[in-house]
């Protein structure tokens, strides 16, 4: 994996194929600045085009996820004056969409281990990874409402994650909830009671994605990510071609054999 870039907002870890990324602002319950969305931008870049990471599990320190968007952050931009006729709340706001589309889209698979404050933007984080793990303990929330502002970029991931019905009540509320009604919404795949518990939850998530072969993992990723905006039609098109292409190659031909033989993929054993 090549070099990732220097972090102030967060910590980085890899290790067996893992890129661990923890949120790193505990004086603020890991609050999402400009600066921290910046760095998670700067670093999904640097990973988008590696296959050396196979996940990415995101956390936060001091016993917290994220408490949402930094409300300094939001103060300052008000008093800037705009340039070029943008406003910087637009473009402060705008930025964080931004990276809830590539984490989204990251080929990675990617993990989210959730304690503590869970609230706005670290709730629609949470929202856009693969797997989400929490605490029971957990607090969750959209309390943009009570702010009296909306949540702007948040909305759209929130509601494909646990539907419409339930996004409205959550948004037009303020409810704040822990993590085992946040696994009844399914908003988390799964909660644990402990500390200790959620950490063994994770490294067998962990364990699970080791079994599967990277590339296809990357591929099939891809694929139910395109079913809400490309045509049907086309879309089996294209899954049939990756679908012949996988079978065909190296991993297809690995798995096919493991199989076989009674015996771990050779990806398995990294």
């Amino acid at each position: 994996m090549s070099a990732l870039p220097e972090c102030e907002t967060l910590k980085l870890e890899a290790e067996n194929g893992i890129l661990h990324i923890t949120l790193n602002r505990p004086e603020s319950r890991n609050a999402m600045s400009l600066a921290m969305v910046h760095e998670l931008r700067s670093v999904f870049s640097a990973i988008r085009e590696e296959t050396a990471p196979r996940a990415v599990v995101l956390r936060g320190t001091g016993g917290h996820f994220c408490a949402g968007g930094d409300v300094k952050d939001m103060a300052s931009a008000r008093s800037e004056k705009a340039e070029d006729g943008e406003d910087p709340i637009f473009k402060l706001n705008r930025s964080f969409g931004h990276l809830l589309t590539e984490v989204e889209s990251a080929p990675q698979t990617t993990i989210a281990v959730l304690e503590g404050a869970v609230m706005g933007g670290g709730f629609g984080l949470a929202c856009v990874t693969d797997v989400a793990l929490c605490l029971e303990s957990a607090k969750f929330g959209l309390p943009e409402t009570t702010l009296g502002i909306t949540p702007a970029q948040i909305a759209p991931f929130v509601v494909r994650r646990i539907g419409l019905t339930r996004a409205r009540r959550l948004a037009l509320t303020g409810h704040r909830f822990d993590g085992s009604e946040a696994f009844w919404l399914g908003v988390v795949h799964d909660f644990a009671k402990s500390s200790e518990e959620l950490e063994a939850k994770l490294e067998k998530t962990l364990e699970r994605v080791r079994y599967c072969a990277p590339q296809a993992s990357r591929m099939t990723k891809e694929l139910l990510l395109s079913v809400e905006s490309e045509p049907l039609e086309e879309l089996l098109d294209r899954a049939a071609q990756d679908f012949a292409g996988a079978v065909r190659g190296d991993e297809g031909q690995e798995g096919t054999m493991a199989f076989m033989q009674k015996r771990k993929p050779s990806w398995a054993e990294e």
